[in-house]
């Protein structure tokens, strides 16, 4: 597959561990109500170096209506089935010493002791298979105290039946620094696996706000990682959205590993068809007055289901810190489920922590309050959707793609309307 040799040494090192490797299955608590039962690893295969193309080749300037939606961007990534195919950057930042470039030819000790940093504390048979078939990735690394005011888009794309890619994200953001970052994926209507890392190393001050955007076709699985370190007194936001796939997994972690570091995850999803949208979540509290805070909304509908299953762990030393987890689901037709199991565990003695969950379908009274009024009862069951997504919607570190973001809610519910015409 090419690459630095020490890249290729640690594909081989991933590789041959899975041999070793147990596949899980759903009496693990871990992929409880998850469909792994139906996972079948030899139904994909890895593509080929020829399928892949030249490391370091360009052959997808732009990113077309993707990259046009995001807006004003400081620089931005193109990759398909894992292999990053377009990489620019504003000449500014990188006269900063800003750098943006694949893994597979950043050649460096910078990244060969960041990557895996975050998600080797955290691995699974995924993140194993992960490594052994990584062909590179976006490189995201912010200097001490710069400032990055417009977003970093990555946009990943990914296509071929019966066949598997392996994304991969990277960003150290710098003692002091600012970042804002996108990874946004997609495939067609092929039937594919990704199997996805993506690392946020947050240094002492630093402040990182991340948005993932899935927006697979009906035939795609997605099993992703998401993993952050966050330094003293540094703040990371994350973000996701989830609207595609048949399968789509995320574990969205934030260890906060300095003191007074902070973590705020939000996220927002909507299931249709037959679609399974599972989420499992941690918030690592490991240091003192550490604050963390999570938000996830999610609507299903026809015969799709959704799982969120979070743990809040304060360890010893997290004295004076707080946290949050909030979990709300709307149930919006017979034949469609939802799962929500917080979890809390609290070693230390001083600390303040909730969490709340909910399952169910549009409040009624909601509902007769707006047709009381005249308004129709489809036009009604829109706007409380919309409304149940906005606090999450408005939160989103890139306000240009709210209200793309809001009509793909929409599509949704006009799609179950026009089938049941």
């Amino acid at each position: 597959m090419g690459g630095p040799d020490w890249l290729v040494e640690r594909r081989v090192a991933a590789a041959e561990r899975l041999a070793s490797i147990a596949w899980p299955t759903s009496h693990e608590e871990i992929w409880r109500y998850s469909r792994i039962d139906q996972f079948d690893i030899d139904h994909y295969r890895p593509m080929s170096a020829e399928e892949l193309g030249p490391v370091g080749g360009e052959t997808a300037p732009g990113g077309g209506p993707w990259a046009a939606e995001a807006g004003e961007r400081a620089g931005m990534v193109v990759v398909r089935d894992g292999r990053v195919v377009h990489c620019e950057l504003d000449p500014g930042l990188e006269a900063k010493g800003v750098r943006l470039c694949d893994i597979a030819t950043c050649d460096d000790d910078q990244i060969r002791e960041a990557l895996g940093r975050a998600s080797s504390q955290s691995e699974d048979a995924f993140t194993v298979l992960h490594d052994a078939f990584l062909a590179g990735g976006a490189f995201v690394s912010v200097p001490a105290g710069v400032v990055v005011e417009a977003p970093i888009v990555v946009l990943h794309w990914t296509e071929g039946d019966q066949e598997a890619s392996f994304p991969h994200t990277l960003v150290v953001a710098g003692e002091a620094s600012e970042v804002t970052v996108l990874d946004r994926f997609g495939s067609p209507n092929t039937d594919h696996l990704v199997d996805g890392v993506v690392e946020l190393l947050v240094g002492d001050g630093a402040s990182v706000r991340y948005l993932s955007i899935q927006e697979h076709g009906p035939r795609t699985w997605h099993i992703g990682l998401q993993r952050a370190l966050i330094g003293r007194d540094a703040t990371l936001h994350t973000s996701a959205v989830a609207l595609g796939g048949a399968y789509a997994r995320l574990r969205s972690e934030a260890v906060l590993a300095g003191e007074g570091a902070e973590s705020y995850q939000l996220a927002v999803y909507f299931g249709d068809g037959t679609q399974m949208l599972d989420f499992r979540t941690l918030q690592d509290h490991a240091a003192p007055h550490t604050r963390s805070d999570l938000l996830f909304k999610g609507a299903v509908e026809d015969e799709a289901h959704s799982v969120y299953s979070g743990l809040v762990h304060l360890r010893k030393p997290a004295q004076k810190s707080q946290a949050t987890q909030t979990n709300r689901n709307l149930v919006l037709t017979e034949g469609a489920g939802a799962e929500s199991i917080p979890n809390l565990e609290i070693e230390a003695n001083d600390v303040r922590c909730s969490h709340a969950s909910a399952v169910g379908p549009i409040d009624d009274d909601q509902r007769y309050y707006l047709e009381s009024r005249g308004v129709p009862p489809e036009e009604a069951e829109r706007l409380i959707v919309l409304g149940f997504f906005d606090d999450v919607f408005a939160r989103l570190p890139l306000t240009s793609l709210t209200r793309r973001l809001r009509s793909a809610v929409v599509d949704k519910l006009e799609h179950r309307r026009g089938a049941a015409q």
